[in-house]
């Protein structure tokens, strides 16, 4: 056996290597040759301490060491590599959790189906699932990443690192790094919305009048918003300057088209947005990204039209509602005391609505089509 120096300093190597606290792995060896003692001899106060000073271990029962065999020194060994085990994941979910929200990077290891499984070190692997992939990306083996840790979890003895590529806040991340006026609270990242590949919309705002977010953000030549647009594969970023007025922040947001006219609906949440014919694609942007994205970001529903088309929707509108006032609907009384449905329709046959024939009004029967018919009848009916 190990001299008592010896397995102190055992005990300091294995602390330091797995990065655990000496003394929960102290405290776990006394458990652990404790609990195999009391199996061995049939009891249950056995208690094992170590000598933090001299590495002496002393029990209450007069045992040696020596002397316990192969069985023992196999069960006190899986016991502490349990410790060791457990105490290694429990440092491991401690630091993960506090770096929920950003940044890691790692290895590309393999693929489990859809998952992506990355190295991240000492024998850490995160977990890349295909809800949290870009679509538009690729991934070798073998390559390096950068991701957000979205979420930590403990599965029995193992760690679970959950890592995204989609959610909005690898934006906010990446831009606490270039950024240093986002890291020091100088400028701060109001309102991201983002279509993970696409597009990206931020809103920002100073703390510091004498500092410009938007210029900060993009930096000198461009060189701070290039290096995130590269880490995430050419996606578009418009950086728009917030504003607690509606209509600026929707002006905006709707950059880089420049708009008309805004009207407001603040009941309905509803803004309807006037625009040239030249800016109208470019303020819908493709397949709606960047109304849709406009939207999201300002928390109004924003109608897109051009000056023409609204003048004709009111046009239409007006047209509508002159149809339905010129069209009595049924049951309403005419001039003449009788209602609409009463009026003179002769049918095909030479009756009329109320089942008298044509020559009781004085007027002849006429054989002819529906349509001729009534035409008869109320000619008749305007002579008599």
């Amino acid at each position: 056996m190990a001299n008592h120096a010896d397995i102190l300093r055992f005990i300091d190597s294995i602390a330091r290597d797995k990065e655990i606290d000496k003394e929960a792995l102290i405290q776990g060896i006394e458990t652990a040759m404790s609990n195999a003692l009391a199996k061995k001899y049939g009891v249950d106060d056995v208690e094992m301490m170590l000598d933090r000073d001299t590495g002496e271990f002393v029990c209450n029962y007069e045992v040696s060491m020596e002397e316990q065999g192969r069985i023992f020194a196999m069960s006190v060994k899986q016991a502490i590599i349990s410790v060791v085990r457990n105490a290694e994941s429990d440092r491991i979910y401690d630091e993960y959790e506090q770096k929920l929200g950003e940044i890691v990077n790692g290895t590309i290891q393999r693929f489990e189906g859809d998952t992506v499984i990355v190295n991240l070190g000492r024998n850490l692997e995160g977990i890349l699932p295909r809800s949290e992939k870009v679509r538009s990306e690729n991934y070798n083996v073998g390559e390096r990443i950068r991701a957000l840790v979205f979420e930590v979890k403990k599965v029995g003895p193992r760690v679970k690192v959950i890592l995204s590529r989609t959610n909005r806040d690898l934006v906010r991340a990446l831009f606490e790094l270039e950024v240093p006026e986002i890291a020091d609270g100088t400028i701060m990242i109001r309102r991201i919305e983002r279509e993970p590949g696409y597009r990206t919309k931020l809103a920002v705002d100073s703390a510091d009048d004498k500092v410009d977010c938007v210029g900060a953000c993009v930096g000198v030549r461009g060189n701070r918003i290039k290096s995130i647009i590269d880490e995430l594969n050419g996606e578009r970023i418009d950086i728009i300057r917030w504003n607690n007025e509606p209509m600026t922040l929707i002006a905006n947001a709707l950059k880089p088209a420049e708009v008309g006219d805004i009207t407001l609906d603040p009941d309905a949440k509803k803004a309807l947005v006037i625009v040239s014919e030249d800016q109208q694609s470019l303020a819908i942007g493709r397949k709606g990204q960047n109304v849709r994205l406009a939207s999201k970001l300002t928390g109004w529903d924003i109608d897109i039209m051009t000056r023409a088309e609204l003048e004709q929707s009111v046009a239409d509108e007006e047209a509508a509602i002159d149809g339905e006032a010129g069209t009595p609907p049924d049951g309403t009384t005419l001039d003449d005391g009788s209602s609409y449905e009463d009026a003179d329709v002769e049918s095909a046959d030479g009756q009329s609505a109320d089942g008298d024939s044509g020559e009781a009004n004085g007027a002849p029967t006429v054989d002819a089509t529906p349509e001729t018919a009534e035409g008869e009848q109320r000619t008749g009916d305007a002579a008599s």
